[in-house]
């Protein structure tokens, strides 16, 4: 697939080049703890982040650990539904317009709401990008097609168990954008492998197609970014969706609280 007209994404990546670092990208959950609150977090961490992905709360999720469970289970529990998440991400982009946001959930939800109004609605709330974790590579191929005829990036996801074949296959049809599972575990667990080894594996995937941007997620803490400056991106979440745990559990400010910590994880990689 050619590549998209410069998305905001694509800009992100290439920003952080110039400044010779990978770039940082933030996850936290829609709602968690209060629709309201969840939008103040991600105004304020976005002043330190490239790019800002968004998760659907979501019940019975795949690939979440605990920590992203628990702000899924806040969110829900203060009666966050679909609509809410858009009403958040347009809210978002209203004051941020040049800042990309990537929503991310399951596939499930959005074949409930339809394929064609929810692709609808991203669009409406100027969403750039979206990551389906339960929709792979070959069944996502229509919906992939659908994502880019409405300039919304479809990102694709690949893992150490990937075929090499399937792994050519997937970076061929992917957009701006190639989403890295550095270990076979939920998200948020301790690194079982080291940096080495992952920057090894991700340097195989990066060969596949130089101009792809290809990020590092899963595991990725204050203690490990560094030792992974090399890839073109790094996702953090857990430590992120912890973060706002402790802080409500002590009740301190979650948006102060948060932003510090991006703020360091940005200052790691610089």
């Amino acid at each position: 697939m050619q590549k998209m007209m410069n998305s905001l994404i694509n800009q992100a990546f290439q920003n952080a080049k110039s400044e010779n670092r990978p770039a940082l990208l933030t996850y936290t959950v829609a709602g968690d703890n209060t629709k309201k609150k969840s939008l103040e977090i991600l105004k304020s961490i976005s002043n330190h982040a490239d790019i800002c992905e968004l998760g659907f709360p979501h019940n019975t999720p795949i690939a979440d650990g605990g920590q992203i469970q628990t702000s899924a289970y806040r969110a829900i529990k203060n009666g966050i539904k679909i609509n809410d998440v858009f009403s958040i991400a347009k809210d978002f982009k209203k004051i941020k317009k040049n800042k990309p946001l990537i929503l991310m959930g399951y596939y499930n939800m959005i074949f409930q709401y339809n394929e064609n109004k929810f692709l609808d609605k991203c669009k409406k709330s100027k969403v750039d990008g979206l990551i389906v974790v339960d929709l792979p590579y070959p069944e996502n191929k229509s919906f992939a097609t659908k994502c880019k005829k409405k300039r919304i990036n479809f990102i694709q996801l690949v893992s150490p168990t990937t075929s090499k074949i399937r792994l050519k296959k997937i970076i061929k049809d992917s957009h701006d954008m190639v989403y890295y599972i550095s270990m076979l575990s939920t998200t948020g667990g301790k690194l079982k492998v080291s940096s080495k080894e992952i920057l090894q594996r991700y340097s195989k995937i990066k060969k596949q197609n130089k101009s792809k941007n290809v990020v590092i997620g899963f595991g990725i803490t204050e203690k490990t970014i560094k030792s992974l400056k090399k890839a073109d991106g790094l996702v953090v979440g857990s430590a992120i969706c912890k973060e706002i745990t402790n802080s409500i559990n002590r009740r301190q400010n979650a948006v102060t609280n948060v932003t510090s910590i991006v703020r360091r994880l940005k200052n790691k990689i610089k």
